[in-house]
């Protein structure tokens, strides 16, 4: 399996193309914003010749959704979330306004995405990871082969997600980390929503957040 790594919009956001050698690919939060981000997006998939087969939100902050509808017209996908996320989804437009951003609505219906229930494409089988506390229905996705999990906002290199967002909560979220992330092995790599990857092991040994 292959991780790409795409950096949108003006929140920093990390885009990720997953796929493994039958060219079929998965694409996960879709930040791309302004036209060349979306020409970005599509160039990258047609050069090297990747079929898209699922969009999947790992939770639906703004910053995290502001290419769906995009990526749904041009690969006639379902977009993939947490049921828990739709109050959130539902209010990113309005939200936008706030900082000047027109976010287009996704387009129904959608496909919900559940804890224990595997997520495929091509001959690849990843594992989702419900944990909360940066939003209520945050989803990590986990190759246990790879030793890989893209964790969305939940952790970052030296630092966690917010938690003084909508459906935040500071005491879940660091339980989300410990009980979740935490027992997988120390070698896995973490590909989070902003900023460079990390491993779980350098987080439980330096991250201040979760120190002790």
């Amino acid at each position: 399996m292959t991780v790409d790594t795409f950096t949108f919009n003006p929140f920093q956001e990390n885009t990720y193309i997953l796929s493994d050698k039958t060219g079929e690919c998965i694409i996960i939060d879709p930040g791309c914003y302004e036209p060349r981000e979306k020409e970005e997006l599509e160039g990258f998939i047609l050069q090297r010749g990747l079929k898209p087969v699922r969009l999947i939100n790992t939770h639906c902050h703004i910053d995290h959704v502001l290419g769906n509808r995009f990526v749904q017209d041009t690969y006639n996908l379902q977009l993939e979330l947490s049921m828990l996320e739709i109050p959130l989804l539902n209010a990113v437009t309005e939200y936008g306004t706030q900082f000047g951003i027109t976010c287009e609505a996704s387009k129904e219906p959608f496909a919900f995405l559940v804890e224990g229930e595997p997520v495929t494409f091509g001959q690849t089988s990843l594992s989702l990871l419900h944990t909360p506390g940066h939003s209520p229905g945050g989803m990590c996705l986990y190759h246990e082969g790879e030793k890989v999990i893209v964790a969305g906002d939940v952790l970052f290199q030296m630092s966690i997600g917010r938690t003084d967002l909508p459906g935040g909560d500071y005491d879940t979220l660091i339980a989300s980390i410990r009980e979740k992330l935490f027992a997988l092995p120390d070698d896995v790599t973490v590909y989070p929503g902003h900023g460079p990857s990390t491993t779980i092991g350098h987080e439980k040994q330096h991250n201040p957040f979760l120190a002790g």
